[in-house]
């Protein structure tokens, strides 16, 4: 049993946790008042309900299947997810985010093939981890993407329909009508008295009442802290020319995805909401097809559903790591630390390639060479976004010897090999780069691959996969501030360097992190 499921079963803790407003809690429970009929966030501001009037669930849809429907002040639909680490919560965890991603093509048979199990065994593990069935957790996730919609954009109700995963008007309707017996338009009436401390569109149009008509923007909440601005530090130094821009306190990116053999390109901006827990994401209307994958890739590459309280008493021993006579200093497990994840894993995974034994910025200049030569040109508002990076199926059509098309853009002939197999195999489906995916297997088959050692798998496995306990532990800069904070005159060896990591895991990703920031801190 879980420290979850011990709180959930624990009606007075978790009463003090609302009662406090706690947001360590934010997307871990949700609290059903029985003389409302109305769930909540235990953030929500609304008077406190006496106790005997609650219950608790663990997630959006239990609540909505004991038949409440959401708050209009806390918006459960901005609830920021859970990472969660044993093996059936892993299985429960990887199918909802295969159901998010895709929330129209997608049924119960399909998203167990794709994890290699029964239906059967799907409906039982998910029941376990989020207390309702995964058609009930799909449902709801239609809804609060609907809601969603509704509030925060003035798109018409027929496009927040399908862009939410409904295949009909009708049936869209119908769903508002017996959840949350509201109608849609209820929604959007409460939504346009809240939408006015949106940001504008970096560049130029309004958010919202005053957006573009080809734009929309909404918001992705997170439990606090924050770090943007590391997180954007981090990003500006890896972008790629004309593909992504850092640019203030926005990022920007050019997007170009797949669905059902159907390209849909476009543009995205995200920044800070201002007095909120959320990021503002500002969306190209060409991408509404593919909203609930772009949106699901946004909270993977800002790390939207950490859980900071939980990693940074985790880690706490690593403020240990200083020398026996070292004067003390500033903590290294930093709180609300984020491992930056990815919004294309295959270009991603192929930065990791061409940065193989080089300088980030050198990587960065083969990868600008790349996205020129061989990425698809896109007209966007911004200066700055001129094309998308090509894509694995791109790669993966090119003549051989593929050395002789990456080779005159200054890729050596085993990572031009190496990226070539490396899009094979996703073309294939031999391996699959995302949250949603087995991170061992992939890992493992990773490693099979041309031109992949142990440091290009941990790095793809920390981002791409975004397995919170991968450990890069050859990488250059952990072995530097290791020297650094252990005070030794080389480098540790790697049998010290894995044994010191061992009290990290499950979150040596977040840990790796610590130690790379100590670089830029001074440490």
């Amino acid at each position: 049993m879980t420290f979850m499921d011990d709180m959930l079963n624990n009606h007075e803790q978790c009463y003090r946790a609302l009662a406090a407003h706690d947001a360590r809690f934010d997307g871990r429970i949700f609290v059903g008042c029985k003389t409302t009929r109305i769930y909540c966030r235990p953030i929500c501001r609304v008077r406190l309900p006496r106790p005997e009037n609650v219950d608790f669930y663990p997630s959006a849809a239990a609540a909505e299947a004991a038949g409440f429907r959401p708050c209009l002040k806390c918006r459960p639909e901005l609830a920021p997810g859970s990472a969660v680490m044993d093996a059936a919560g892993q299985l429960a965890h990887r199918a909802a985010l295969l159901m998010e991603a895709d929330p129209l093509d997608c049924s119960l048979e399909e998203v167990a093939a794709q994890l290699g199990i029964t239906a059967r065994h799907l409906r039982r593990v998910f029941e376990q981890e989020y207390g309702t069935s995964p058609q009930q957790f799909l449902q709801t996730r239609r809804l609060l993407l609907a809601k969603n919609l509704l509030t925060d954009t003035k798109l018409p109700v027929t496009e927040v329909a399908y862009a939410a995963g409904f295949g009909s008007i009708r049936r869209f309707n119908d769903s508002f009508k017996s959840h949350y017996r509201l109608s849609p338009s209820r929604f959007r009436k409460d939504g346009l008295r809240s939408q006015a401390g949106l940001p504008q569109v970096p560049g130029g149009g309004k958010a919202n009442r005053g957006e573009a008509s080809d734009t929309i923007t909404l918001l992705l909440g997170y439990r606090p802290p924050l770090d943007f601005a590391g997180i954007l530090g981090f990003l500006a130094a890896r972008t790629i020319d004309g593909v992504e821009s850092v640019c203030a306190d926005s990022y920007l990116r050019a997007v170009r995805l797949q669905r059902d053999g159907q390209v849909f390109s476009g543009w995205l901006a995200v920044r800070p909401a201002a007095r909120r827990d959320a990021l503002a994401v500002s969306v190209s209307t060409s991408l509404l097809p593919v909203l609930s994958a772009v949106l699901a890739r946004l909270r993977c590459l800002f790390d939207l559903d950490c859980q900071p309280d939980l990693i940074h008493e985790h880690l706490s021993s690593m403020d240990n790591l200083r020398p026996a006579a070292g004067e003390p200093g500033a903590s290294i497990n930093i709180l609300g630390v984020r491992v930056p994840g990815c919004f294309d894993a295959f270009e991603m995974a192929t930065r990791a390639i061409l940065g193989q034994q080089v300088t980030v910025k050198a990587a960065r200049t083969l990868a600008n060479r790349m996205a020129v030569e061989l990425g698809e040109p896109l007209r966007t508002p911004f200066a700055e976004l001129t094309r998308t990076f090509p894509s694995a199926e791109c790669i993966a059509a090119l003549p051989e010897p593929v050395a002789d098309i990456l080779g005159p853009l200054g890729v050596t002939g085993t990572r031009a090999r190496a990226i070539r197999a490396l899009a094979e195999a996703l073309t294939s489906g031999y391996i699959e780069l995302s949250p949603a995916a087995d991170a061992p297997q992939s890992m493992q088959r990773l490693l099979e691959l041309p031109g992949f050692g142990p440091w290009t798998v941990q790095y793809v496995a920390m981002r791409a996969l975004h397995w919170p306990d991968a450990f890069p532990h050859g990488d250059y800069g952990v072995k530097l501030a290791l020297k650094r904070l252990l005070g030794s005159a080389e480098h540790p060896p790697p049998k010290q360097i894995l044994a010191l990591a061992e009290d990290w895991r499950p979150w040596r990703s977040y840990a790796t992190m610590n130690l790379w920031k100590s670089l830029s801190s001074g440490e």
